[in-house]
């Protein structure tokens, strides 16, 4: 989501406006949180310092209302379930880079993927600087142009590109994991690679398929969005990676499917001996299928959470009734909430909701850029 257009509200009136909310939500919940008292001591913090500062539980609360609020996301049902590390006390690259390898380790958790957030300093609102993570995703892999052979994810190619001219070189596979760039005020840009053992991944495998091994596909277990900005009560957590658990789509019928991504439909289609001369032969769709039977297959196997694209429908629909029980309404993107395979035979390809940009929430940042024209992500 991107914020809207019109004019902002002031960081008091954002503050207000969240802590009112904490009042009604999060203060039955914690019988000491005193909303009066804190709207006193952050009217105080703003007139003194031009920011203020958010206690643990309201960072937590936000962050939650937040993954809530997010217009593009089918998997909101354990919004409340979602847990935070908080690094606002970092303050070098080195540092964050080592908290990131914590929160992945904890978010991982041996492939039961727990819904975590890693949240670190906010900018301060008169001066729009803090930290930032470059990548798009806090995992992905490179992508490479034909001066390589056309290895790799063609959605990373530029931010490839752009970390091989701050000095990283990557092997040259389809599989190699992007180093994490960081952005820290007073400090150069740095690039950081990830040691053996961080990044969890999931070969695939087809449960009746023999030869579907060898293609020698893989994907990582943990879907991290490192690219957007945390809003809560006014201020802007620039660096607040955050993830759930893949759902099944997401990497059979996009990342591995997508003509501009890693486009191996054609591959599988050859493989079952199927004519991918004839359209009407719906070879395309066969080959979709299997290709998400594998993923779902291997990562079940792998012992990674992933839910598939039917249940995480049933589930986003639960989500809508639990949130009309408790007197809420719920916004949504439809083109992104319904699944990329069989829409139509899930229950939200048949709805409509209101596409609101509510805060707290989850805001897209301008693209940043490493230098010279070279754009990172």
């Amino acid at each position: 989501m991107r914020r809207p257009k019109n004019p902002q509200p002031s960081l008091l009136e954002e503050a207000e406006a969240f802590l009112s909310l904490a009042g009604r939500e999060l203060a039955p919940r914690l019988p000491a949180y005193d909303v009066h008292k804190r709207l006193l001591q952050v009217r105080s913090e703003i007139e003194q310092e031009g920011t203020y500062r958010h206690t643990e539980d309201e960072l937590l609360f936000g962050a939650q209302v937040a993954w809530r609020n997010s217009n593009r996301c089918l998997g909101r049902l354990p919004w409340r379930s979602l847990q935070i590390l908080d690094y606002r006390s970092k303050a070098s690259p080195d540092s964050v880079f080592r908290s990131l390898r914590e929160y992945v380790r904890f978010a991982t958790n041996g492939g039961r993927i727990r819904p975590a957030i890693a949240v670190f300093a906010p900018a301060h609102p008169d001066e729009g600087e803090s930290v930032q993570i470059l990548n798009s995703k806090l995992i992905r892999y490179a992508g490479y142009g034909e001066e390589r052979g056309f290895k790799g994810d063609p959605d990373e190619r530029a931010f490839t590109a752009a970390c091989e001219a701050l000095g990283w070189r990557g092997a040259g596979s389809d599989f190699d994991l992007l180093p994490v760039v960081i952005d820290m005020p007073g400090h150069d840009v740095a690039w950081f690679e990830w040691e053996q053992g961080d990044a969890m991944e999931v070969l695939l495998r087809h449960p009746d398929l023999k030869w579907f091994s060898e293609l020698a596909l893989r994907w990582y277990a943990v879907p991290i969005v490192s690219n957007m900005t945390l809003g809560i009560g006014g201020l802007e957590y620039t660096a607040a990676p955050f993830n759930g658990w893949f759902m099944g789509t997401e990497v059979g019928a996009r990342n591995l499917s997508d003509m501009n991504r890693y486009n191996v439909l054609p591959e599988i289609a050859e493989r079952m001996h199927l004519d991918t001369g004839d359209q009407v032969a719906l070879w395309r769709d066969r080959a979709l299928v299997e290709l998400n039977t594998a993923v779902l297959h291997s990562f079940s196997e792998a012992g990674v959470r992933m839910v598939d694209h039917h249940t995480a429908s049933a589930q986003f629909m639960k989500f809508c009734r639990d949130e009309d029980r408790s007197g809420r309404s719920v916004t949504g993107d439809w083109a992104w909430l319904v699944p990329p395979m069989s829409g139509s035979a899930t229950e939200v390809f048949h709805q409509d909701w209101d596409n609101e940009i509510r805060s707290p929430g989850f805001y897209y940042r301008d693209q940043p850029h490493l230098g010279g024209s070279c754009p990172a992500g």
